[in-house]
């Protein structure tokens, strides 16, 4: 899920090369303009997207990896093999890797990660993937045996995630402020509030990269980016956060608006275990309350995608659902007293620094105040939302975005922030993990699709598109993002 840290605009000095320029004579370094500040930089500790945009592909690699297009491709593993049962997984690891303090990759590193991530004691994002690993073994040292608890089908894909990173032993309790991988790339300096950057590895076990360095330049504020890329201070911004602003790169001679897409799914969360949202019908009357059409209009100038489950458009298994719930606030204030829920009761909307959040609560607050709910709004910066909401699930309601692939399944983890619990649904997760076969694998995600739907646990409310502002030049860097990264390894510039 986005992580979003409130930073300082970046001042760059009045003198400056111009686009061409810039293209023409750093041909080996790299400015990108990101808008959330990473909390740390370990992705194996922390859900923040903003990790995996720095460091996924980049600084850390997993056995599997997705490239552009969501593919799920061999990584550290150069072959594998899955028993006809589906509980054990033989790896082979590519020789000669090494991890940048220069201790060398073998079964034991991805052991001691695997296992790592699924301790009792874990604080991964999804420790609940990696706690279904029995025993990992290690014939000999570039050889990995995974034997799972039982199948799961999702296994193999949900290795190529960021928190499926593999670590060096000697280095990861670091990895926060020093991240150490076996990436092209190796953490140079982080200047907080301003600029991260990395340098080419020399040592790189892969294809050598074209560029020596990426510096990533943390520039939340939507006019001082466009002015930075516009000047050629930065080439290229990845999911550029306002709309409006991207005129200004209509007919550049050296800009360029890429259009493509990211699984962003955001929600208004509900506190499940709390009343009065413990209630399905108040929960109904919630999302009966908001005219999410309008919402869309206001908040991406109608460029969006209603949602009715959680799921992208562009995800493979997604399926266009009817609305069960469609504005009518007559009927929400029924609900809301069928409930015993009085006029006037009090709710917390809670809502980290972002457009997106900051804009969407406004305007759900004065929705729902149109049907007898006192809301407040409470801001609060990234670490608190992530501590407190995220972290404790001590909160009302919230707006957030998650952006993880094919994340469905997280309505079936304990804990979880919204606190859903529904034996139905983990039935559907429990046949889905059981089997391989992709197409019944798509009949039962549209089943958890269409049970979300009827449960509205939280309230679904759009998926965007991405927009990249890039340089002409550029080649190579990710339009699409189908999983939270923005790898650089294969990027060059072109005359």
């Amino acid at each position: 899920m986005p992580i979003l840290l409130t930073v300082l605009a970046v001042g760059f000095p009045a003198s400056h090369l111009s686009g061409t320029a810039r293209a023409a004579d750093t041909r080996d370094t790299l400015s990108i303009g990101l808008a959330i500040e990473p909390p740390g930089l370990d992705p194996t500790r922390g859900s923040s997207e903003a990790i995996g945009m720095v460091t996924y592909g980049n600084i850390y690699e997993g056995l599997m990896r997705l490239d552009e297009q969501g593919t799920l491709k061999p990584l550290l593993a150069q072959d594998w093999h899955i028993s006809p049962d589906s509980l054990t997984y033989d790896f082979t690891l590519h020789d000669g890797v090494r991890f940048h303090d220069g201790t060398p990759l073998t079964c034991d590193s991805v052991k001691f990660s695997l296992l790592r991530a699924g301790a009792a004691d874990s604080t991964n994002p999804h420790r609940a993937i990696f706690s279904q690993i029995a025993d990992i073994s290690c014939p000999d040292s570039l050889h990995v045996r995974i034997r799972l608890q039982h199948p799961y089908g999702s296994f193999l894909y949900q290795l190529a995630w960021n928190d499926a990173a593999i670590l060096s032993p000697a280095s990861a309790a670091q990895n926060i402020s020093h991240p150490v991988g076996t990436g092209p790339f190796v953490f140079s300096e982080w200047r907080r509030g301003d600029h991260l950057t990395l340098t080419r590895n020399p040592d790189y076990w892969g294809a050598r990269p074209a560029l020596r360095s990426v510096t990533f330049r943390f520039m939340p504020d939507p006019l001082s980016a466009s002015n930075a890329l516009l000047a050629g201070e930065l080439d290229a911004y990845p999911s550029f956060p306002s709309r409006e602003i991207l005129s200004r790169f209509a007919g550049n001679t050296q800009l360029q608006v890429i259009r493509g897409s990211f699984p962003f799914k955001a929600i208004l969360a509900l506190n499940n275990a709390r009343r009065p949202f413990s209630d399905f019908r108040v929960r109904q009357a919630i999302a009966q309350a908001i005219d999410r059409k309008a919402l869309i209009q206001a908040v991406a100038d109608g460029d969006g995608t209603l949602l009715q489950s959680h799921m992208a458009p562009d995800d493979p298994d997604y399926v266009a659902l009817p609305d069960r719930y469609p504005y009518d606030p007559d009927h929400a204030r029924a609900l809301l007293k069928e409930a015993g829920v009085a006029p006037g009761t009090h709710l917390t909307l809670t809502f980290p620094p972002i457009g997106y959040a900051r804009d969407s609560s406004e305007l759900i607050a004065a929705y729902l105040e149109q049907v007898g709910l006192n809301v407040t709004l409470q801001p609060v910066e990234w670490p608190t939302w992530l501590g407190q909401v995220y972290g404790q699930g001590q909160f009302d309601m919230t707006v957030i975005a998650h952006t993880e692939p094919h994340d469905i399944t997280i309505y079936d983890r304990t804990p979880v922030y919204f606190h859903y619990h529904s034996p139905v649904f983990h039935g559907l997760v429990e046949q889905y993990e059981a089997t391989a076969d992709m197409t019944r694998r798509h009949q039962l995600s549209v089943q958890m699709q269409e049970q979300l739907a009827q449960d509205e646990p939280n309230v679904f409310l759009f998926a965007i598109p991405r927009e990249t502002v890039m340089n002409r030049h550029l080649k190579g860097l990710w339009t699409n993002q189908p999983i939270a990264g923005c790898p650089v390894a294969g990027v060059s510039w072109a005359p």
